[in-house]
């Protein structure tokens, strides 16, 4: 199975997400564009892992949230990895607020403690709407720069829950299923 912890967002706030991002859908970039169903923010990559090892991983994030409360994610801009000219990924940002700061912390190390290796990157909070095709060619992207700085997103849900997700790969795209949700509480 492979695997992921995230960060889900009620469906309506995935829909305005998406919605924002429709003039850059309307462009001819070499991007496969993700559908508002399957926007969420990664917390960690696991890969594949044996299925038997879902229930260890669920109370490991389980652990990672104790003691943070439901909280507000300030979520704005447009922007690529690593830049617009040679994107690889096209996103919106969120802030790295303290609690998702806590929890992005707590679940590298509850994973790390299960075998996972600690992610030597450091942690981007972002909304993957589009990834770059292989071998695109700079000259591919031109105006994606302007196009970025032209759209906006502004919203601040409440995250309610981390969750651990199955990713399941086909040539239409990914398809996302929650496998187990630990809702957030303050306890």
């Amino acid at each position: 199975m492979r695997l992921f912890v995230a960060i889900n967002l009620p469906d309506d706030v995935r829909q305005s997400m998406w919605n924002s991002a429709a003039p850059l859908r309307g462009q001819s970039f070499p991007v496969k564009w993700v559908g508002p169903d399957s926007l969420h923010l990664t917390v960690k990559f696991l890969g594949d892992v044996a299925e038997q090892r879902v229930n260890e991983l669920s109370e490991g994030i389980d652990r990672a949230i104790v003691g943070t409360a439901p909280f507000e994610l300030p979520i704005s801009g447009f922007g690529a990895f690593p830049n617009p000219r040679r994107a690889r990924v096209v996103w919106i940002g969120c802030e790295y607020v303290a609690a998702l700061q806590r929890i992005q912390q707590n679940v590298e190390a509850e994973m790390e403690g299960a075998g996972f290796p600690c992610e030597s990157r450091s942690f981007h909070a972002h909304f993957t709407v589009g990834r770059v095709r292989r071998d695109t060619r700079p000259a591919a992207l031109g105006g994606l720069a302007e196009q970025l700085q032209r759209l906006h997103f502004e919203s601040q849900p409440v995250v309610e829950s981390v969750d651990l997700m199955q990713s399941e790969l086909s040539r239409s795209g990914a398809r996302y299923t929650r496998l187990h949700a630990a809702t957030l509480s303050g306890l």
